[in-house]
């Protein structure tokens, strides 16, 4: 027993003597600094592709001060807190998305949005952090590799609120919210046979979606990806200009705020999801490789959080974070370089807005959760 007293002082005056004070922060600096290097660069971009707009840059700053403000909060709070919470968030979060429907509020042909009267807000964006929060805190529950019956529940958590977000419509965020899941349930260890099972079936449903569950405005978007020339004038004008712009750009780019597409007014949706092609026009193809370097310093440094988590908790979820995460960069950016369906999603802490800002970097306030979660281990 005096043994062990003497030990214990010993120990946390090691821990402590090598704790920084981004470590007693619960910051993680190597997370912390390609994003702000990214939001920063994201900031010049808007400029430019805002026609000069201090009025817009102002605004996104006041949205980044407010999503840095919830990164950190959400930094300081526990992975087992989380844990505790996933249930609770999760039921929030359907209970939202069925109200939707009832009492949403209808924009741009869709019913997507909920108001407060002094703010409007999309539910289904709270869902991109509760689906994972959720479906983690399952498989920690029933172990892993999953039973038959252990992941049946984790599919029905997933396809509930997708489904919802389905009918709001808003296809590509629901395959968003979807694929957050999926990851954790990825993750899991699921059985090789199973991810052949679940390709198979995603192939044989792709004719039956096609003719009774796509709308005609979503089945454009696919034939327009495969021959965006048919409807010059239409359809493929988005597609048609961003690569353009992307195209025009070269090597070095045209300059920062000499590109023609966006001043122009060629580039349609220029400060939101289509805003990398200003950048690529602007900053040439060396620019768009800098962009693609510090993503994958983030998404690195995501993996690597995973990797060194200390619980199974821990684990699932700052992958599933991560991979989402890249996700919705490749999907942007697949986007925008016609290799993908316009499906509206903005490049992650590059495009203009605040919600989709504000749910990305909580999801990177609860990896820095993770990742500087320390327990004192005792013999």
């Amino acid at each position: 027993m005096a043994d062990y007293a003497h030990y214990l002082p010993d120990a946390e005056r090691d821990l402590r003597s090598r704790s920084s004070l981004a470590q007693l922060l619960h910051i993680d600096v190597f997370l912390l600094l390609p994003l702000l290097v990214l939001m920063l660069g994201g900031l010049v971009v808007l400029y430019s592709a805002s026609d000069e707009s201090w009025t817009t840059v102002i605004r996104q700053l006041r949205n980044m001060a407010v999503a840095l403000v919830g990164m950190a909060i959400a930094a300081q709070i526990k992975p087992e807190t989380y844990c505790r919470w996933a249930p609770a968030l999760y039921l929030v979060g359907l209970v939202l998305l069925a109200a939707v429907p009832v009492v949403g509020v209808k924009a741009m042909g869709a019913q997507r949005w909920l108001s407060l009267g002094f703010v409007r807000f999309q539910p289904s964006e709270l869902m991109k952090l509760a689906m994972p929060l959720m479906v983690a805190w399952w498989f920690a529950r029933e172990g892993i590799p999953p039973r038959p019956m252990s992941l049946a529940v984790a599919l029905l958590l997933v396809l509930l609120p997708a489904a919802l977000i389905v009918i709001q419509p808003d296809l590509g965020t629901s395959l968003l919210v979807a694929a957050s899941g999926l990851f954790v349930v990825f993750m899991a260890g699921i059985s090789g046979w199973y991810i052949a099972a679940a390709v198979l079936m995603l192939v044989a449903s792709l004719w039956p979606a096609w003719m009774f569950m796509l709308k005609d405005y979503q089945k454009q978007r696919v034939l327009t990806l495969l021959d965006p020339e048919a409807d010059k004038l239409g359809a493929g004008w988005n597609i048609i200009q961003s690569k353009t712009a992307i195209g025009s750009g070269g090597w070095t780019g045209k300059g920062w705020l000499a590109g023609t597409q966006s001043h122009l007014d060629f580039l349609p949706e220029s400060q939101t999801d289509f805003i990398i092609a200003v950048l690529a026009e602007e900053f040439g193809l060396r620019g768009v490789l800098t962009l693609l370097l510090i993503y994958l310093l983030i998404i690195g440094r995501g993996l690597w959080i995973s990797l060194t988590a200390q619980t199974l908790y821990g684990r699932l979820l700052a992958s599933a974070i991560t991979l989402t995460f890249f996700v919705y960069v490749f999907v942007n950016i697949g986007m925008v370089a016609g290799i993908l369906p316009v499906v509206g999603v903005p490049l992650p802490l590059i495009s203009f807005g605040g919600t989709s800002m504000v749910t990305l970097l909580l999801g990177f306030g609860v990896l820095m959760a993770i990742s500087t979660e320390r327990r004192i281990i005792t013999r």
